[in-house]
């Protein structure tokens, strides 16, 4: 659906763009941390013309993963592409990654 972050209907603007803040706060390149008492690495690539923000993301001790594609649209805002998951897994995981201080310190 155009102008939203999914095609799920039920995402507000307020969602969205909460979560693009919370995405943009995560530094470039890769990056460890915790989510859900467990801990992560994760690796967030931006395209240089900002039109695209790719994340992966995988539990160190374990085998979940999270990866998608949010790609920025010049009339309808942002659409987001998860990578065979469900977008509130990926939603949930933003807002809740929480970064080593050391790498997270270091993002201008």
């Amino acid at each position: 659906m155009p102008g939203t972050m999914t095609a799920d209907s039920e995402k507000s603007p307020s969602v969205q763009a909460t979560f693009e803040d919370a995405l943009a706060k995560l530094p470039d390149g890769y990056v460890g941390g915790y989510f859900d008492n467990r801990s992560w690495g994760v690796t967030v690539k931006r395209s240089q013309d900002g039109k695209r923000t790719w994340l992966y993301g995988e539990e160190l001790s374990g085998t979940d993963i999270v990866s998608f594609n949010l790609y920025e649209l010049a009339a309808s805002g942002s659409i987001l592409k998860p990578c065979e998951m469900s977008s509130r897994k990926v939603i949930e995981f933003v807002f809740g990654f929480e970064p080593s201080p050391a790498k997270a310190a270091s993002r201008p």
